[in-house]
């Protein structure tokens, strides 16, 4: 079940790095972001009901922290609310990314699923940059790193999990290194660049998603 929240998770990401880019308009987005985010606790609840040991439980877990992003997402595009919320939200969830991430690799012996959080610790730390310090400028690389992350750390791995396969750990290291060279020129752009006028923050909070 989980495998299958992934995949759709990678869903959710791409639609919301578009609409970053402004490709997506944000209220059908917003549909989009309520229908993965109910997704998304439904699975950890019933994990979270059936499971026979801790780990289990610690497992699925961080499973909500996409799904109340999504339904936070979803509400926040549909009713028109102010996104700094959402942006101190992702703040949190950065920090307990790293967390599951090293209890992943230290605990569970499982670089990959590690890694795959710690990716998920740098997206929703940019969410918290654009949304909710107003740093406009980072919005191009945040949306494109959104749309790469769909796929690297979501899509491609919830379906080799449904194929019964687990990606290998170098893989994940492979596609880490080529998103880092494809967007570093852009991230040293936007470091550089002149901060813009700060846009309004329901603005903002329109595109943001998360993982």
């Amino acid at each position: 079940m989980s495998s299958v929240g992934l995949t759709f998770v990678g869903a959710a990401l791409f639609v919301n790095g578009l609409l970053f880019l402004g490709k997506v308009d944000a209220k059908t987005a917003g549909v989009f972001n309520l229908f993965v985010g109910a997704l998304q606790t439904a699975i950890p609840f019933y994990l979270i009901a059936t499971a026979a040991t801790t780990d289990e439980i610690l497992g699925a877990a961080g499973i909500f922290m996409f799904g109340f992003t999504y339904l936070y997402v979803g509400i926040n595009n549909l009713a028109g609310y102010d996104g700094p919320g959402l942006g101190w939200y992702s703040l949190w969830v950065s920090i307990m990314a790293v967390g599951f991430g090293v209890t992943n690799v230290v605990r569970f012996d499982d670089t990959t699923t590690g890694l795959l959080w710690f990716q998920w610790s740098v997206l929703w730390g940019l969410f918290f940059v654009v949304i909710a310090l107003g740093k406009a400028q980072y919005t191009e690389v945040t949306a494109w790193l959104t749309i790469i992350l769909s796929f690297t750390t979501c899509t491609i791995p919830g379906f080799v999990y449904l194929l019964g396969e687990a990606p290998p750990p170098w893989t994940i290291g492979v596609a880490i290194a080529a998103t880092a060279a494809v967007l570093a020129p852009q991230a040293l752009r936007a470091v550089r660049a002149p901060a813009p006028a700060p846009a309004p923050s329901r603005v903002v909070a329109g595109p943001v998603p998360v993982g």
